[in-house]
């Protein structure tokens, strides 16, 4: 995949795009660009192994419910003035794909934080059209994440997208960025490594 096909695209679409390297060189762009604000996060693997929240915990207010219990963690990131999380799939086409089980980051996406959105992605979320976006978000991200759960799902045991029924399932919406959402900036950070799945 191109991550120069990707920049142009997602460009032309209005996104705000940087490309960096290496993860240090992200995190750093991230460090000096958000200070004295507040700081949700998605629950995105990418995020966590790249350390944002303690990170950026050092100069904001943060809230993340992978690191929170409190039940106002959710609704707290979801109005913060930056939100932070990752992608399941981006397509060389420009459109950004996520899937979501309870809503609240397809909800942050779309609709909520204040001032930014920034989604961070490696280069394995790279895919050549939104087909093979979809595709990777519902067969190798969804089954994935499911597998950090204890959850009763197919996808779970055979890494494969069933669009099951059951009771347990973790993919119940989907959200397509062609674009950032009227009156929210969108920056996009992608990296020139693998990060999360």
């Amino acid at each position: 995949m191109s991550i120069e096909t990707a920049i142009g695209a997602l460009s032309n679409r209005h996104f705000q795009v940087h490309h960096f390297a290496e993860r240090t060189d992200a995190v750093n762009y991230l460090k000096n660009e958000i200070r004295d604000q507040t700081v949700g996060f998605g629950g995105s693997s990418t995020v966590d192994e790249l350390g944002l929240y303690e990170i950026l915990g050092e100069q904001n207010t943060v809230f993340w419910h992978w690191r929170s219990t409190e039940p106002s963690t959710i609704e707290n990131a979801n109005h913060a003035d930056v939100y932070i999380c990752s992608a399941n799939a981006i397509a060389e086409t420009g459109e950004i794909v996520n899937i979501d089980g309870r809503g609240n980051r397809l909800s942050s996406l779309s609709f909520g934080p204040g001032k930014r959105v920034i989604i961070v992605a490696g280069r394995n979320k790279l895919c050549a059209d939104l087909d093979a976006a979809i595709h990777r978000a519902r067969n190798v991200a969804a089954p994935k994440n499911a597998q950090r759960f204890p959850v009763k799902t197919p996808c779970k045991i055979d890494g494969v997208c069933h669009d099951c029924s059951s009771p347990d399932r973790i993919c119940n919406g989907m959200l397509i960025l062609w674009g950032p959402m009227t009156g929210t900036t969108t920056e996009i950070i992608l990296i020139d490594e693998d990060l999360g799945y």
